[in-house]
């Protein structure tokens, strides 16, 4: 069973910075997307970004120019770094990982707050 450990998250102010990172206890060597989607209270899941094995990557359009997600292809992990974070950021975040199956994290509190 594959693992998703995620770390970071907590709390900015408006304009501030958060990093989160996400580590697979294993990857598919051949093909894996890997990334986070968040959800807020009384909203449905959304796509944040999400990277592939290749390096492709996708945001969610309430993020683009803002978050970058990277990824340590030798420590089966992916890094997202929030910039200029806004009150409508705040969300739990999920990591998730898919290649035969899909895999998800426990998910981490992030909280924009003045």
């Amino acid at each position: 069973q594959v693992q998703l450990v995620e770390s970071g998250g907590g709390l900015a102010p408006p304009g501030g910075s958060l990093n989160l990172s996400c580590t697979a206890s294993e990857r598919n060597p051949n093909y894996w997307l890997m990334g986070w989607h968040r959800q807020a209270p009384g909203k449905q899941r959304e796509l944040v970004a999400d990277i592939t094995k290749l390096g492709t990557s996708m945001y969610g359009d309430p993020v683009k120019g803002r978050f970058t997600i990277s990824t340590d292809n030798a420590k089966n992990t992916v890094f997202l770094h929030m910039n200029d974070l806004k009150p409508e950021d705040t969300a739990v975040y999920y990591c998730y990982l898919h290649q035969s199956q899909d895999y998800w994290g426990q998910g981490t509190q992030v909280t924009v707050s003045s």
